[in-house]
């Protein structure tokens, strides 16, 4: 079905012309520093619609007395003002209908100012906006980008033209750059809504410093990383933080999204050498694993070369191709007399062209992925050209193979004789480096790109941990703490709260004192473990306040009337609730779970090794709730505990399905009780039975704060069941991942003609990528609602779908919907349209539309039932546009 981009119906801000403009006003105080580097950058750039200014005299650009005065409302405007003509300027432009402006310089309060006028600004502090394909450069670089597919939005000016200097000399070009600055009105997830539809931007480079909105970054970062490479970078992240977590949980945010972290400005130019010019061949995901890893074929002219590119393959956990006997004999007439083919392979000082052959061979090769070429200067290539010749193979051999073969990236060694090949090659298009590592680096980038992008669309299996959580014991909880005047739990208040949501907790019951102990001890069962009930006492072994193994009365009494004084003389002013007695469990591998809060991306999940020394382990991994079964699996495999948890020596395996689903469980507590601060468990004994929380720490927020999560978790209730005109109960629900299998399975089930009027062609299969575009969605911008029967092996059978999806804070919205043949006629499309159209107006949507083939005469009249205007596209004369009015 061909993209629809949905109507605003009201007037106001447009992307179109922000990123698309046809005329531009730039309004300047000749005093500002920036003024004059605007004025000659928008008039030198070659503006293919009409540049007008207003304040300095600029040739180029059409002189105006006015905002009011412009002969036409401009569609963008530069506003190069002091800080206290930035509002009557921005007012202005709204009364003319002009509601897009780039703010360069400061601009203290710019989104209350926006909010006040209705014109939404990039800035304050904007490097400004190029886009070369128009001629558009209204920005402060010293150097003009030229036309390309790369894309960089950016909150620092330094590091803009960093970039650019660079990509001008690599020869590289920009589709957009884009200055948001200090992200007050337009930022990133507005930035990449427009380049995640930029049929001209091939790979997108972040400069993260801080996002406004979380949910709708990572929501419009993974539309955009679903299509096309984005790469990401944060600077002063151990500044601001120097523990680490911060960092840690934005690479969660950023893997969620499917987008690549680098680390550095060095990493950053070398992931867009690669990403920018090459890609891997696409591969399969086998069912329910993970992707095969990256396999990497070395060749040189010297094998020192090829050494070190190995050794930084294996040091950075990369992995060499094994080349098959068949293969390696096929090189024989290439290698010098007397040398073994291998990888890595060595041709020899005289390869020359060779090198570029021997490159194409094992780009052919199946098992290998990646290949990294490496040259050095040699003697033989001493005369003037014959370096030149050897270049110009390696351009020749590249080109080639693009798009069938594994890419090719080029090592090219050396400065003095070898910076003009470079050149050469880099205008080319060759993914080429200066040195080995370099070279290595970029084919580790394109893997990990292609890593993340599959997991954040790895199809799950059909199992979804299904649970019916005591909802109504937690809220009692909460209550009873913040009518105590307290905000953290008790250990025994936290564990109950744990088990509501079917974590098993270690029984265990609270006693006043020594006495009661004993006899909660003799009811339990011994041996037991004793803890101090202290909201003040987080810790308690940094003060004694727990005793293992205590196996009678007597020594429950005693060890109790010993903690109490220990408590009470080295923390006088703790508050001491009672004791917890509690059954000893059976030793087993201990583990924490933790729940927290981060200021940039909100709520995360930390998993790892537990005990009195999981924070000098240091090992946790991290990720975002919500998860589902898959996605804690994936969790537990980042962390160095998932080794101990496979067994070890005499330690059986540890059970990771049970881990996994107190993962889960532990997500829900968190999506459905947004008042929890901090939930920590520690530890969390796992073994081959399961698993068993020991002890646990909760804190509440303060009465009326929430978190919210920076990815929507799925609104199960909106779930409800439908009765056909038949009598069949169905159930009603919005799509989940884990119904990818049974999405695919209703495709097959369609009827070849139902699926040409559906997507507008013969699709006979669709991919894992569609089918987890289609399974895979962000609640917030859009909704697919279906309708499932129980099939006979238990699992949810798909009969029908209908889908709307909207532009983020657009009015309008594009439908879809199809029905399985034997559903026909039973209600069930109209009773799905009739919940989205519930479930638009509820999020703003005033408009739903969507493109029906002019022969599709069922739709056409099912269209007109539900109130559907119909008129003919004036883009294609076989399509009927249809309209609704919510």
């Amino acid at each position: 079905m061909p993209e629809m981009i949905p109507r605003s119906v009201t007037p106001g801000y447009q992307a179109r012309a922000l990123f698309r403009p046809r005329s531009l006003v730039l309004v300047a105080d000749p005093a500002q520093p920036e003024a004059a580097i605007l004025a000659a950058n928008i008039a030198a750039g070659g503006f293919q619609g009409t540049a007008y200014a207003i304040g300095p005299e600029v040739p180029g650009l059409v002189p105006a007395a006015d905002i009011a005065g412009l002969p036409q409302p401009p569609d963008l405007a530069v506003l190069c003002l002091p800080p206290a003509a930035l509002e009557p300027a921005m007012a202005a432009l709204a009364r003319r209908g002009c509601f897009a402006a780039i703010v360069p310089g400061p601009a203290p309060g710019l989104a209350a100012v926006s909010a006040r006028t209705g014109v939404r600004a990039l800035g304050q502090g904007s490097f400004g906006l190029c886009i070369p394909a128009i001629g558009l450069n209204a920005s402060l670089s010293h150097i003009a980008p030229s036309p390309g597919r790369l894309a960089l939005v950016t909150q620092s000016a330094a590091l803009a033209r960093a970039v650019l200097d660079w990509a001008a000399a690599e020869k590289l070009g920009f589709s957009h750059v884009i200055g948001i600055g200090g992200n007050a009105t337009l930022g990133f997830a507005a930035s990449l809504d427009w380049l995640a539809r930029d049929a001209g931007t091939g790979a997108v480079l972040l400069d993260l410093r801080r996002v406004r909105n979380r949910r709708q970054f990572v929501s419009a970062a993974r539309a955009t990383a679903r299509t096309r490479p984005v790469l990401a970078i944060r600077a002063g992240s151990r500044v601001a933080d120097p523990s680490g977590l911060a960092d840690s949980v934005m690479n969660a945010a950023l893997r969620r999204a499917g987008v690549l972290r680098v680390s550095g400005l060095e990493d950053l130019l070398s992931a867009a050498e690669t990403l920018a010019r090459v890609r891997l061949r696409p591969v399969a995901t086998p069912a329910g694993g993970a992707l095969p890893q990256t396999r990497i074929g070395v060749v040189t002219n010297g094998i020192g070369l090829g050494h070190l590119a190995a050794d930084a393959v294996i040091a950075a956990g990369g992995q060499l191709a094994e080349l098959r006997p068949e293969s390696l004999t096929a090189f024989s007439l290439l290698l010098p007399p007397g040398w073994g083919p291998g990888n890595p392979m060595s041709l020899g000082p005289a390869a020359g062209p060779r090198l570029a052959e021997a490159a194409a061979m094992l780009a052919g090769l199946p098992e290998v992925d990646v290949v990294l070429a490496l040259h050095a200067p040699a003697p033989g290539e001493a005369p003037p050209g014959a370096a030149d010749v050897a270049a110009e193979a390696m351009i020749a051999a590249a080109r080639a193979g693009a798009g069938r073969a594994a890419p090719i990236l080029v090592g090219w060694t050396g400065q003095a004789t070898a910076g003009r090949q470079r050149r050469a090659m880099a205008e080319a298009g060759l993914a080429v480096f200066a040195t080995p590592e370099a070279a290595v680096r970029g084919a580790l980038h394109l893997a990990a790109d292609r890593r993340n992008r599959a997991a954040a669309a790895e199809l799950p299996s059909r199992e979804v941990l299904e649970f019916a959580a005591d909802r109504g014991a937690v809220r009692q909880v909460f209550a009873a703490a913040r009518a105590a005047g307290r905000l953290e739990l008790t250990e025994e208040a936290a564990l109950a709260v744990l088990a509501a949501y079917g974590i098993p907790t270690v029984p265990g019951r609270r006693a006043a004192g020594p006495a009661e102990a004993a006899d909660a001890a003799a009811m339990l069962g011994f041996p037991v473990a004793l803890k101090i009930l202290s909201p003040d006492v987080v810790h308690k072994s940094d003060i004694a306040a727990v005793v293992l193994g205590l196996a009678s009365p007597r020594a429950v009494r005693e060890a109790a009337a010993a903690m109490l004084a220990r408590v009470r003389a080295a923390r006088p002013e703790a508050r001491i609730e009672g004791l917890l007695v509690q059954r000893q469990a059976a030793r087993a591998l201990e583990l924490r779970l933790r729940l927290g809060e981060d200021a940039m991306f909100g709520p995360w999940i930390g998993f790892g090794q537990g005990g009195t020394a999981a924070d000098l382990a240091a090992d946790e991994a991290y990720d975002l709730p919500p998860l589902n079964l898959a996605l804690a699996g994936q969790l537990i495999g980042r962390s160095r505990t998932a080794r101990l948890m496979a067994g070890y020596r005499d330690h059986r395996p540890a059970n990771r399905g049970a881990v996994a689903e107190a993962l889960v469980r532990l997500s829900q507590l968190a999506v459905d009780f947004p008042e929890i601060a901090a939930l920590t468990i520690n530890p969390l004994f796992a073994d081959a039975d399961g698993v068993l929380a020991v002890d646990a720490a909760l804190a509440l927020r303060p009465a009326g704060e929430h978190s919210e999560l920076s990815i929507p978790p799925y609104p199960a209730e909106l779930a409800r069941p439908f009765r056909t005109r038949a009598g069949e109960v169905l159930t009603i629900r919005p799509i989940r991942p884990e119904d990818a299998a049974a999405h695919a399975e209703a495709f097959h089930r369609l009827d070849p003609e139902d699926v040409r009027r559906r997507f507008f062609s013969p699709l006979k299969e669709m991919s894992p990528a569609l089918v987890a575009r289609l399974t895979q969605i962000d609640y917030d911008r859009e909704m697919a609602f279906i309708a499932t029967r129980q099939a006979a092996d238990g699992t949810d059978q798909t009969v029908g779908v209908a889908r709307l999806i909207r532009d983020p804070g657009a009015a309008a919205a594009e439908f879809a919907v199809v029905v399985e043949q034997a559903m026909k006629g039973q209600g069930v499309g109209r009773h799905l349209m009739e919940r989205l159209f519930e479930w638009g107006r509820s999020v703003g949507v005033q408009e739903v539309a969507g493109h029906v083939l002019a022969d599709n005469r069922p739709m056409l009249a099912f269209v007109r039932g539900l109130g559907f205007t119909l008129k003919r596209s004036a883009e294609e004369e076989e399509v009927m546009e249809a309209r609704l009015s919510l």
